[in-house]
């Protein structure tokens, strides 16, 4: 049957192209928002006859799109219907797409005539019609030998493709070049990127593409260096298309900071704050400082990095900006970034500083001379003297913390951070803040510019942490104003939190007791108000309960619920306590850290930062297990602090929290016959059943009945009972199941009394074979936990 006939009996637009596709033989395909799309052809389908140039339209809004997002886009485009058939070569049509006469929609489901009109005179004559009921044969080879053809449209480097495109330069070319070290493949890229393969688009690039007889050459820093292999260097360019659009230059430039290795952006700050964050940064200056305050202040930012929180500014030359690495300045230099500003190399944590932690600009004689004249004015309070403003996005980089600690002996600190000549000699009063870079940066500021106007964006702990009470003991304040804004916001941050832009005038100093703060999303739109809150450290639920003494009686450590320590550094959780029933693990005292590190083990954690359960402070441990895991954390609470209740407890919530964490999954605690660790073979006994062997159908006793005979004479609530209800049907179906062998080795199901994360992991692994319904136990757990959730703001546990 010919595709004419297909045609004839086609009754939807999928049957249009299914035609096309059989006719042709098309292979590799996908149907997208572009109806037919392969890599070598797009096509437009319709239904039912219509005007090529419309399809057409439609057809190249799509092209249009990709092409923005540096996306891989067809050497051919074809538009069908029922009657007919066209085809066009891309490069054709591609000098209309940036056309700024033409008015393109922003969807292609806007897509008119009036377009197709604005369209037409430059594309009727590039596209071949065929009228299928004469001509169905050509089309047909005239398809196949375009696909046949291979022509190539090279992907345009944008925005959106940057990261993509620069990791397969290292890749196919960078890789290729002996010597070269990880921090320099960004300036590298760049000479290649914005470079025609004969002559630079962007002069005066700190590294240059040169060629020796037609082969390529980089140089940089005095340095030669040249490809081992070419094979990969054509291969990059015949897919990619360069320079970038005139229009990309800049800002591509300007985004030199993300392509650097993750170590170098955390040590060097090196993370671009988006235009439209620094929009609203400029927004909350002119509020706070005045309408004129670009007139009134000299600004320093003393991290500049390439410059993108100053391309706001209108005055540059009230602009002071300098940076540890001398490639920025380049950078600024080659792409005509605030001209005008003052731009020069500057250690701001090492230069100038004494073996006193005193500022003494004779030591290196980087700081520009009308700089200096600045400070010694606003200092000595000149009459006159301009006001001072340091605007800095500063490096978040931290000597220790969870994530870079010591471990199996290995020191991973971030080398050099905590080892700044400003932190050892100047900051011995700030406590552990003295390890973070963000934390150097503003209390060198406060030390050589004591009046100075200090807008820094920078993580929250510094307003709340309790880590950080020494330092705002020290470095104190008066708050004008900010916002907070989702770190998604900034490209290529982990994790969800917000980044604060406060502003404080450093020449009034008051203690750091509350800031308001506007709220906005990744996409800088505000959304409400929030207030953060530093509160001291004797009024945080993490000092709320006694903690018993450890003993001498040697116990295991485990890293979770049936898993023994594998660690050596730093190794805690080795000795009991006095009548102990097991271990809660409290690290931290604000939302990010409680939903990872709240939780009840059976023996000690090999980490420490918690304290052991007995029966004197298990409602206590109840109620703060319950408290700190109720609680979702988002981007904007993952700082908020636990506090102390404010209000009476009454028995009810107590009960109520037992119950939910005794069947919360952060419950490890579990019974293990033999667990083995140090060479030796431990018990593991299960504290934290609340139902008795007859309860569950149990065939042997269990080796503790503590907490049956705790809550036999406590009174729950209709929500607590329903839980244990539909918990203890659960624990009733474990026990008349069986489990294969690959079940019982992974939980240790060896003894009767197992805990609530044994039988809960076990009834769901062993699903195919016997299902479980855990939905009627999850709906009455789900009541239990609305029940209690608004308790914890009512009851003071947390600020709304």
């Amino acid at each position: 049957m010919s595709l004419r006939n297909d045609l004839l009996q086609a009754k939807t637009e999928e049957d249009v192209k299914d035609a096309y596709i059989k006719a042709i033989g098309l292979k590799a395909y996908n149907k997208t928002l572009v109806d037919i799309r392969t890599k070598e052809i797009w096509f437009e389908a319709k239904g039912f006859p219509t005007p090529p140039v419309v399809m057409f339209a439609q057809l190249l809004f799509y092209v249009r799109s990709a092409r923005k997002l540096g996306e891989q886009i067809p050497p051919f485009l074809c538009v069908i219907d029922t009657e007919k058939a066209a085809i066009m070569e891309t490069s054709k049509a591609l000098p209309i797409l940036d056309e700024k006469s033409i008015k393109w929609p922003k969807s292609g489901s806007k897509i008119d005539k009036s377009l197709a009109i604005q369209l037409a005179p430059h594309i009727e004559t590039h596209f071949v019609v065929y009228q299928l009921d004469t001509y169905e044969r050509d089309f047909i080879g005239a398809i196949r030998s375009a696909i046949a053809s291979g022509k190539i449209i090279r992907t345009p480097i944008t925005p959106d493709n940057l990261r993509q495109v620069f990791d397969k330069w290292v890749e196919m070319i960078g890789s290729e070049l002996t010597g070269v070290s990880a921090t320099d493949y960004a300036l590298l890229f760049f000479a290649d990127i914005m470079h025609d393969g004969k002559k630079a688009a962007v002069k005066d690039l700190p590294a240059k593409l040169l060629h020796d007889d037609d082969k390529p050459v980089f140089f940089l820093n005095g340095v030669m260096y040249e490809l081992n292999n070419l094979h990969g260097y054509r291969n990059f360019w015949a897919i990619y298309h360069r320079p970038p659009e005139a229009e990309y230059r800049r800002y591509l430039l300007e985004r030199r900071d993300s392509l650097l290795p993750l170590d170098e952006r955390e040590f060097k700050g090196a993370y671009y704050t988006p235009l439209k964050v620094v929009d609203k940064a400029y927004d909350e200056l002119a509020a706070v400082l005045g309408k004129n305050w670009q007139k009134r202040y000299i600004v320093w930012d003393m991290c500049c990095g390439v410059g993108n929180l100053e391309v706001k500014h209108s005055n540059y030359h009230n602009i002071f900006m300098s940076t540890i690495d001398r490639a920025d300045i380049d950078v600024m230099k080659a792409s005509h970034t605030c001209v005008g500003a003052t731009i020069f190399q500057y250690d701001y944590l090492n230069d100038d500083i004494n073996e006193f932690g005193l500022i003494d600009y004779s030591l290196s004689d980087k700081v520009p001379s009308a700089l200096r004249t600045a400070i010694a004015d606003a200092r000595a309070k000149k009459p006159g003297a301009k006001k001072i403003l340091v605007l800095i996005n500063p490096p978040y980089a931290e000597a220790t913390s969870s994530d870079n600690a010591a471990s199996r002996g290995v020191d991973r600190s971030k080398t050099g951070v905590a080892r700044s000549k400003f932190a050892a000699a100047g900051m011995a009063d700030y406590g552990k803040a003295s390890n973070e870079l963000f934390t150097q940066f503003i209390a060198r500021v406060h030390k050589e510019i004591p009046s100075a106007t200090v807008a820094t964006f920078g993580k929250l702990k510094y307003v709340n942490s309790q880590a950080f009470e020494d330092f705002r003991k020290t470095w104190q304040a008066k708050y004008l104003g900010g916002f907070v804004v989702h770190s998604r916001a900034f490209d290529d941050l982990k994790g969800d939190f917000p980044i604060g832009f406060l502003i404080w005038d450093t020449s009034k100093p008051e203690p750091i007791t509350e800031i308001v703060t506007d709220v906005l999303d990744r996409n800088a739109i505000y959304v409400r108000d929030k207030t953060f809150v530093n509160v001291d450290n004797d009024l945080l639920l993490s000092t709320w309960p006694a903690r018993p003494k450890t003993n001498k009686t040697p116990a295991i450590p485990l890293k979770g619920a049936v898993e023994p320590a594998t660690t050596t550094a730093d190794l805690r959780g080795t000795r009991w306590s006095e009548g102990a029933l097991g271990w809660f693990n409290c690290a931290g005292n604000d939302l990010q850290q409680a939903s990872r590190l709240t939780m009840i083990l059976s023996s000690g954690f090999a980490s420490g930062r918690g304290f052991f359960i007995n029966k004197d402070n298990l409602w206590q441990v109840a109620v703060m297990f319950a408290v700190r895991r109720i609680v979702k954390p988002t981007w904007l609470n993952d700082r908020d602090q636990f506090l102390q209740p404010t209000e009476q407890l009454s028995n009810e919530f107590k009960n109520d929290c037992l119950v939910w964490t005794l069947f919360n999954g952060a419950n490890y605690a579990a019974s293990v016959d033999k667990l083995r660790w140090d060479g030796k073979d431990w018990p593991l006994v299960n504290h934290f059943l609340p139902f008795t062997e007859t309860e569950v159908g149990a065939k042997t006793a269990f080796a503790s009945n503590f907490m049956t005979t705790y809550m036999s004479k406590l009174k729950l609530s209709t929500e607590a009972k329903t839980v244990m209800s539909e918990g203890r049907k659960l624990f009733q179906q474990y026990h008349q199941q069986k489990f294969g062998r690959t079940i019982i080795d992974e939980y240790k199901l060896g003894r009767p009394d197992v805990g609530w994360w044994q039988v809960r992991r076990a009834l769901k692994d062993n699903s195919a074979n016997q299902l479980t319904d855990f939905d009627p136990f999850d709906a009455a757990y789900e009541t239990l936990s609305e029940k209690i959730l608004p308790q914890v703001y009512e009851l003071g546990f947390l600020l709304d």
